[in-house]
This record gives structure tokens, C-alpha cells and sequence, in this order.
């Protein structure tokens, strides 16, 4: 906490130099002299506040930078652009040139995507990819491998070679054949994990809604299909929807592709994009179809039920997650949320990190780790 060096603040003490100019950026956004939502500067006796100038929010950016941490530099980014209405700010290159990227930042751009002038839009992209590639080095390599590791063990084999033994497995299937005087488990049954083929052998279906609630959710579930569609074992689809549905699977080995190609706002049809998820369906005992949605549905609330249990009868493994960020407790639908537990296919919110553990108890068809 920095304290202000003003007459009315009642600490008695004067900030000077590096202090002072902490206070003025803090001051800037959070002060009672700052700017309005609208842009325009409050009266007051200090010169604080960014008003709707460019360079002078650009200015504020370098100050914060220089002065915070990057995490807590963020959080005054995200406040600047829901307190002050700085997001049109956003569409100059020389202002993202300045910011800190992250996430939320992101999914500002992504909102602002249609209004975005050409001049503006290689720097966007080059925000946009400096997040994707960070979240990727974060979280490809763990959800490879715990992924690679579920699909060998859904293909058990009962001769496995000396390296592919299910070791806990087979000692709790032979503990009958225990002999204490040499004080050993003589194994006349070995279970053992089958090797992934190099053929598709599950196939997955993230549905995500691309309202404007659902920003983080959107990155993060863009990132993870692409790192799903690297994996030769598994046929990935990456669907967005609002009232309508957008199949962006052909952009899928660039996540930055597909996060261009997303809408952020608009309504919601959930019905209507389970309709087109159901329709690419060949496989249904070996598919997963993963719903990633606030469940707020304004298509045909009993025609997505009907539709979902359908899928589920077929042998389709079913996930819902209410949000696919580091957000915390989402908002959502708890009606449409407790009517999709009871057809078994229950709602949770997931943080990226539990994601992989998630997907790979789908492909194991276990029951899903709902935190």
C-alpha cells in the first residue's frame, strides 16, 4: 500500500521521488481524482488520471511497469480497462505495444477483433501469440504425457512384454497365489498396458461458447486443442458457438488462427451447436465431447437435454466444465447445471492445470475428478 502525500490523508508524511511516483500511477486509476468510465478526468486538485489520451495512458504503462511486478502490473491493466472504458484505447499499436499481455488481455482483443484496423492487427497477433506460446510451454508437455499414459492403459493386454507390466495390477489379481515361505507372489496371470497405436483410437469434441463471459475459458480451451490435435491417438474438434456454430478444426495446428477466428458476445444456442457435435460423431464409444459453457441457454432448453442424454446412450463420454480458467467460482445456470448431473454428465469448473487429469479420466471412462 502506497499512501497518498496529500494535506487530507492524515498521515502527516510527504512522498518524494520514487514514492511519489508510485502514488501518481496508483492514483491514476484507483484515486478519487482519476478519470471517469467514460474516459473523461474528474475535478480535483491533483493532476492524476488518465483521461482518453493515448500517449498518456502509454506513458501510465511504462510508469507501472516500472514500478510493479508483472503479476500485480496486470491487475491494474485488466481495472484500467473495465474502470476507465480504455478497451477502444486497445485498437492503437503503440498502446499494445506497451501493455503487459496475459490472458485477460487477450480476451479483450479478441472482443474488439471485428473494430480492429489492419494497422493494429499484426501487433494483436503478435500479443495474442506471445500468450499462446506462453500458456503452451506451461501446459503441452503434462498434458502429452498424462494423456499418452490414459490412452495405453485402456488398451489392457494379458501377455504384455517384460516393460509393459501393470505391476499393481498384477500383484492384486495373483495375491491368492502368495507363497510365504519364499515370501513371493508367483504371477499366473500378467496385466499389462497396450501400446497406443499409431491409428486414432479416441476421438474428442471441445464445444465452446464463445460468449463474452467465457474469454479465458475460449484462450485457454484453444491452446489445449491444439495441443490435443498434435497427438496422432486422438482426432480433435474444436467447435465455438454463440447462435450460431463455427467448425475451426482446419485451424487448429495455430492456436492464434483459432483464437482470430472466435466472435467473443452474442447470445447463446447450446442445443444447436450439440446438434452439429452430435452430427460429426462416428465412434460414440470411443468420443468425447466436452462442453465448455456458462450453461446460460437461450435455444431449446429441452431439446439440449434430450440431445445430450442421446449422445450419453450411445456411449459417448460426456464433460461439462463451467469455465476453463484461473478465474476462481464462475456465474452459470445451476438449473440447467443440476439437470445435466442428473443425466450424469455433472458441471464443474476446472482450472487449466486440472484439465489433462480430466480429459484422461474421460478416455479411461472413470469416473471425472470434479474437484
Amino acid at each position: 500500500m502506497v499512501l497518498g502525500g496529500g494535506e487530507a490523508d492524515g498521515t502527516g508524511c510527504a512522498l518524494t521521488g520514487r514514492d511519489a511516483a508510485m502514488d501518481a500511477a496508483l492514483g491514476a486509476l484507483y484515486g478519487a481524482d482519476g478519470a471517469d468510465r467514460g474516459g473523461r478526468r474528474r475535478t480535483g486538485e491533483r493532476s492524476a488520471g488518465l483521461g482518453g489520451s493515448a500517449p498518456r495512458v502509454a506513458r501510465w504503462l511504462g510508469d507501472i511497469r516500472t514500478y510493479f511486478p508483472g503479476s500485480v502490473v496486470q491487475v491494474m491493466q485488466r481495472d484500467a480497462i473495465e474502470r476507465l472504458g480504455l478497451s477502444s484505447l486497445l485498437l492503437e499499436p503503440e498502446m499494445l505495444e506497451a501493455v503487459e499481455p496475459d490472458v485477460h488481455l487477450v480476451g479483450t482483443l479478441l472482443s474488439l477483433n471485428k473494430a480492429m484496423p489492419e494497422t493494429t492487427r499484426e501487433t494483436a497477433r503478435a500479443v495474442v501469440r506471445t500468450v499462446v506460446e506462453q500458456l503452451e510451454k506451461r501446459l503441452a508437455s503434462r498434458t502429452r504425457a498424462t494423456l499418452t499414459g490414459a490412452l495405453d492403459r485402456s488398451a489392457r493386454i494379458s501377455r504384455p512384454r517384460h516393460h509393459d507390466i501393470d505391476w499393481n495390477r498384477t500383484i492384486r489379481a495373483n495375491l491368492k497365489n502368495y507363497l510365504p515361505e519364499h515370501r513371493t507372489v508367483v504371477p499366473e496371470r500378467l496385466i499389462g498396458y497396450g501400446r497406443a497405436a499409431r491409428s486414432v483410437k479416441k476421438e474428442v469434441i471441445l464445444c465452446i461458447d464463445q460468449s463474452g463471459s467465457m474469454a479465458a475459458s475460449v484462450v485457454y480451451a484453444s491452446v489445449f486443442g491444439a495441443v490435443l490435435a498434435s497427438m496422432r491417438s486422438i482426432s480433435t474438434r474444436l467447435v465455438v458457438f454463440d447462435t450460431t456454430v463455427v467448425d475451426l478444426t482446419d485451424e487448429l495446428d495455430d492456436p492464434v488462427d483459432v483464437l482470430f477466428g472466435t466472435q467473443l458476445g452474442g447470445g447463446t444456442d447450446i442445443n444447436r451447436a450439440l446438434a452439429y457435435c452430435q452430427s460429426k460423431i462416428t465412434r460414440p464409444a470411443d468420443t468425447v465431447v466436452v462442453l465448455i459453457s456458462d450453461l446460460y441457454e437461450g435455444g431449446i432448453r429441452n431439446e439440449m437435454l434430450k440431445r445430450l442424454a442421446a449422445m450419453k446412450g450411445a456411449g459417448v463420454e460426456f464433460v461439462t466444465l463451467l469455465a476453463l480458467s484461473d478465474e476462481g467460482a464462475p456465474a452459470y445456470d445451476r438449473e440447467h447445471a443440476a439437470a445435466l448431473g442428473a443425466l450424469g454428465a455433472p458441471a464443474f469448473a476446472c482450472t487449466p492445470d486440472l484439465f489433462p487429469d480430466v480429459m484422461a479420466a474421460a478416455l479411461e471412462k472413470r469416473p471425472l475428478p470434479v474437484p
